[in-house]
């Protein structure tokens, strides 16, 4: 069940919001969008989900284009989160539930499942308004994931958690992508993606302007990090053939080399200065890339 993305644009009058993205999410993967502010992510998923109209462009999954007769298969968990307050938890949840076309047995019996397992059963005669933020998160995740779709959408659903929830969100997503939900996601945190996701696509300005592979983005991208710690002065290592970036650490050195080929010479020169601590190449972080590549496009 792949979900393709070909060519979909959105304007608003004069101004561009998103512009011709192109992107395969394989069926059963987890595939992470970044970008700031006004990048065009959730404009982009709105219009995967059919929610707002696109100017231009051709979405589909499972080679249909997703429309009101796949509801009971998507889930979504918007930004903006929409519970009604003035319900009780298992109320907002058997409300969600049914307009996904699960009956009443089924919705019990999954949402006792998730309660306990989000560490919230006590929660579920409250109304969503005694609730802090972080459960109802929780909530809104449930009744995005209770009909077990085959396509996910989160975005940003991992804000305003503390860590503990975090890691207990996580889980959840990361057994729903074992179970074979397709799973897009947005967040700001860089670590969060590369932890849980198969594929990126960095947005900047409603374009998508690296997408594929987290191992092959870092590939491409090319640079590499390496991270020297010893009791030494390694400031000669600033005018190295290939040290892009010196930066000077707590224990030693972190450089930034243009391609790993250099990193056999400038290993062989240091460990000329006698024991070291260590000595460590390293992939690019998302951070980085992110940063250079988004730095690239604003020049």
């Amino acid at each position: 069940m792949t979900l393709l993305i070909k060519d979909v644009s959105k304007k608003f009058k004069d101004f561009t919001a998103v512009h011709e993205v192109n992107l395969e999410v394989p069926a059963g993967t987890m595939y992470g969008f970044l970008g700031g502010n006004g990048a065009g992510k959730t404009t982009t998923f709105r219009m995967i989900l059919g929610l707002l109209p696109k100017t231009s462009g051709v979405v589909t999954f499972n080679d249909r284009p997703i429309d009101y007769s796949m509801t009971n298969t998507v889930g979504y968990l918007p930004e903006e989160r929409g519970l009604h307050p003035k319900l009780k938890v298992w109320e907002q949840v058997h409300y969600s539930a049914k307009l996904k076309g699960m009956n009443k047995k089924d919705i019990d019996r999954e949402l006792d499942y998730w309660l306990k397992r989000f560490d919230a059963f006590q929660n579920k005669e409250k109304k969503i308004e005694a609730l802090s933020k972080g459960n109802q998160q929780k909530v809104q995740l449930i009744a995005s994931i209770i009909h077990k779709p085959d396509l996910l959408i989160l975005d940003e659903p991992f804000s305003g958690l503390d860590p503990v929830n975090v890691e207990l969100l996580k889980s959840a997503v990361k057994d729903l992508k074992e179970s074979g939900t397709t799973i897009i996601f947005s967040s700001h945190r860089m670590e969060h993606v590369e932890e849980l996701c198969d594929y990126i696509c960095i947005m900047n300005k409603g374009k998508s302007i690296v997408s594929g592979s987290i191992d092959k983005v870092k590939d491409d991208f090319g640079k590499k990090d390496i991270f020297i710690e010893g009791e030494y002065d390694f400031t000669f290592l600033k005018d190295f053939e290939g040290v892009e970036q010196f930066e000077s650490t707590k224990k030693g050195v972190k450089l930034t080399i243009s391609d790993e080929t250099y990193a056999e010479a400038i290993y062989q020169n240091v460990i000329k200065l006698g024991y070291l601590k260590r000595f460590h190449v390293a992939e690019p972080s998302l951070n980085d890339i992110f940063i250079a590549k988004v730095g690239e496009q604003n020049e």
